[in-house]
């Protein structure tokens, strides 16, 4: 959906308008991730906690998997989108190239953020 290419202006200031708000959403829904994981990491920290000790906590929980896993998609969206949009302005990219580049980001923090969740959650990468 996100790399056809829109036949008229209006369709292309819809996708435009489509994309801008997929970004706004997934600053929604990271938000209160980021204010979560930022408690726990001064949780761990002030605790004294040990990286195998942390570990221990989160192997095999499913909870834990669902909130990082829920997260690296809601930033593999909003920086898919925010990288593409920068990239095209600095460098006067057509819409294809804007499309490819926001499709490879995409792409790329989804596969490196399951690797770490994967690692953290089960103890173990792909």
């Amino acid at each position: 959906m996100l790399l056809l290419k829109p036949t008229s202006r209006e369709s292309r200031n819809m996708l435009s308008f489509r994309l801008y708000m997929l970004q706004r959403l997934s600053a929604l829904i990271m938000a209160p991730l980021v204010f979560g994981h930022i408690a726990v990491m001064i949780y761990a920290i002030q605790g004294g906690l040990s990286a195998e000790e942390i570990l221990g906590r989160t192997q095999g929980s499913v909870g834990w998997g669902l909130f990082y896993g829920l997260f690296v998609i809601a930033v593999s969206i909003h920086a898919g989108i925010g990288v593409s949009v920068i990239a095209a302005e600095w460098l006067k990219l057509n819409k294809a190239s804007q499309h490819a580049i926001m499709a490879s980001t995409m792409l790329a923090f989804l596969a490196l953020g399951f690797w770490a969740v994967i690692g953290v959650t089960m103890g173990g990468g792909p």
